[in-house]
């Protein structure tokens, strides 16, 4: 009977000793957990200009915000962040202080200035729209954007009468020359005697610098249709200005002008709302680059102005329906405008290739100073 009193007494004494030890040891693992599915729920949106101002900071935001709605995800927004200006990295510390498990990073350079910064964070999954800088955390997203490029580009095409269609962009980059080639092979495809000038501005906003190129586009080097790679629409305010035709970038403009011929656009909310998905699954970072295109209804030209006849329409019906099927834009002998072939017959420019490498123009484009 003693030997039994001494083993339940035992047998107290480690129930008690393992409920002082454990409890706390429980209560950690699931203030952790508790802490991680937290984190998860919050989705860290870095953006260069005001989420307020029509075209790609406005659209950017409106579809990620959107796309956090439709999930249940809370979306903590630093706007007005300037690149190569270390607010960046300040502001990618004070999300994590804040509690997100994911940041966007969501204009150009930010990834090459986070770089260092993100292997300091390897909980947090980082997604960038600049496919040039990777990490395990960090993985290039972005849209097929040069797809609707395409298709303005033979609109531009059969619309210009000058055979000179003016692109005010704003720097030599990866994204940008992609952009203008996807453009330019457009208006080959319909117009091989038009040819693309594009003019370099040096930044994403600079309405004043934007407006003077525009404006020499049209009256030096005889432009009548202007496009443009910038976040803002100073170059269709140009163009309507001077009576010339225009096709708008990632916004919808406020006005009814048959000038106005459509916008390069993106579904931003089907496109974070995959991103996102992704990331709840775990799988964000699983590859390199995710690429969202026309197939998917991520990118699209908007409605067209009444000066778009309906045969120009079905053309680009057409070549939409090519892209849609499979039919790749970079394939086939292409050359660059200083002659240097690009692309041979029966070959295909890879994905990481474009997006990744494209520093060269495509013949057809010419380079006004």
């Amino acid at each position: 009977m003693k030997h039994l009193q001494k083993l339940k007494n035992f047998n107290l004494i480690a129930a008690i000793f393992s409920f002082l030890i454990l409890t706390p040891l429980i209560m950690v693992i699931f203030n952790f957990s508790y802490e991680l599915e937290e984190r998860r729920e919050k989705i860290g949106f870095i953006i260069l200009g005001d989420i307020k101002v029509a075209g790609w900071n406005k659209s950017q935001y409106d579809g990620i915000k959107t796309a956090c709605d439709e999930l249940g995800a809370e979306l903590i927004v630093r706007d007005k962040v300037k690149e190569n200006s270390g607010q960046c990295t300040e502001a990618i510390k004070n999300l994590i202080a804040n509690g997100v498990g994911m940041i966007f990073l969501a204009s150009y350079s930010y990834s090459r200035e986070a770089q260092n910064l993100v292997g300091e964070y390897p909980h947090i999954a980082f997604a960038t729209n600049s496919a040039e800088v990777h990490a395990k955390n960090m993985t290039a997203h972005f849209v097929r954007m040069y797809q609707a490029r395409y298709l303005s580009g033979a609109l531009a095409g059969m619309k210009t009468k000058s055979n000179v269609i003016g692109y005010v962009a704003a720097m030599p980059n990866t994204e940008v020359n992609r952009g203008i080639n996807a453009f330019t092979l457009g208006v080959q495809r319909t117009n091989p005697q038009a040819k693309v000038v594009v003019m370099w501005t040096g930044s994403w906003q600079n309405e004043k610098i934007e407006a003077q190129h525009a404006e020499r586009l049209i009256k030096e080097a005889g432009a009548d249709v202007l496009t443009y790679h910038q976040d803002e629409d100073a170059t269709a305010q140009v163009a309507e200005k001077f009576g010339a035709d225009f096709i708008a970038y990632n916004a919808i403009l406020n006005t009814k002008s048959e000038h106005y011929l459509t916008s390069v656009i993106c579904h931003w909310n089907l496109y974070y709302a995959d991103m996102i998905q992704r990331y709840l699954k775990g799988e964000l970072n699983s590859v390199k680059n995710h690429w969202l295109g026309i197939d998917r209804g991520a990118v699209a030209l908007s409605d067209y102005s009444p000066a778009v006849t309906q045969k120009m329409i079905s053309r680009i019906d057409s070549l939409k329906q090519e892209l849609i099927n499979g039919n790749l834009i970079f394939m086939g002998k292409i050359y660059d405008n200083t002659g240097k072939i690009r692309c041979e017959a029966g070959e295909a420019i890879s994905d990481d290739t474009l997006l990744e490498d494209i520093n060269w123009l495509v013949k057809g484009v010419e380079v006004l100073e």
